[in-house]
């Protein structure tokens, strides 16, 4: 917390993980210092998102209905008027310019590390070259037009964990050939976050005297589903029961954990899915993919 009595905030965000993904909500996957946070702070329980990606996105950074943040559907342009446009309305504020204040006297220093996806389509096969000469135009906003003073990142929607398309810094794409052979965006993001906040606590500049905001925003775990393959080990013996049974733990310990009611009942299994003792051909397959 910084003097005035302003704190220092950090805002991570997953993308596509399910209500009981994590362990403070009754995974079966290891999160520890997610449910460190859990433990010494206050969970959640009944928190609304838009259905999709972005959309979602465009509503946490503004406070707003995504159709009035102009992302109503997705980040193409539905040419029915602005609730539709794709990409954040300039007359709309994100968190960031909230938080920084006029610009002669802001008072956050903003970042942001990760997936942007609110600023207009980027194809996961454009060039570089393409990503360089469109970004920031009328309809591709970037980070650091809407008050984010650091980014690292991708603007598009999704792509390889191990070459991410539309990776940039600040205003620089970062070429996938400089990427090195063990690159991991997960990791990468997180490590520049950390980066940030040491250097924060190292600078003693006045303008460093500023509480700062940061934006951590996760692809994972969106498709593709690239996880590195350590993990995978960590996790197949741990699905080897099969999908029926993991709901079935996973719902005795949000009961357990007091996140929903005893009396709720677990939800029928998907129409579409069948029951895990059918499973007999491709049970070993299944199993590596939920890992």
């Amino acid at each position: 917390r910084f003097p005035g009595g302003r704190p220092n905030i950090i805002l991570i965000l997953a993308d596509d993980l399910g209500f009981s993904d994590v362990g403070c909500f009754g995974s079966e996957i290891d999160t520890p210092n997610i449910d460190l946070l859990a433990r010494d702070g206050i969970r959640f329980t009944q928190m609304y998102n838009c259905a999709r990606c972005c959309p979602s996105r465009a509503s946490l950074l503004t406070g707003m209905y995504p159709h009035q943040a102009g992302i109503g559907h997705m980040v193409y342009d539905a040419n029915v008027g602005p609730a539709y446009q794709g990409y954040l309305r300039k007359d709309v504020q994100t968190i960031a310019e909230l938080l920084k204040g006029p610009c002669e006297h802001s008072i956050y220093e903003t970042a942001m590390f990760g997936k942007w996806h609110v600023g207009s389509e980027y194809p996961p096969d454009a060039s570089d070259l393409w990503v360089q000469q469109t970004m920031g135009d009328e309809k591709h906003p970037t980070p650091g037009q809407k008050g984010f003073d650091h980014f690292y990142g991708t603007l598009g929607g999704g792509g390889s964990y191990y070459q991410p398309p539309s990776l940039v810094l600040n205003n620089r794409v970062i070429a996938k050939d400089l990427l090195s052979k063990d690159y991991y965006y997960t990791d990468a993001i997180n490590d520049e976050a950390c980066k940030f906040l040491k250097a924060k606590s190292t600078r003693s500049t006045r303008e460093d005297e500023r509480p700062f905001f940061i934006y951590l925003s996760h692809v994972a775990p969106h498709w593709p589903l690239h996880a590195p393959q350590d993990e995978i080990d960590k996790y197949e013996e741990r699905y080897s029961c099969g999908w029926d049974e993991v709901r079935k733990q996973r719902h005795a310990r949000l009961i357990e954990q007091k996140i929903i009611p005893s009396g709720w009942t677990c939800s029928p299994r998907d129409e579409f899915s069948p029951p895990w003792e059918d499973e007999s051909v491709n049970r070993q397959w299944e199993a590596k993919r939920m890992a």
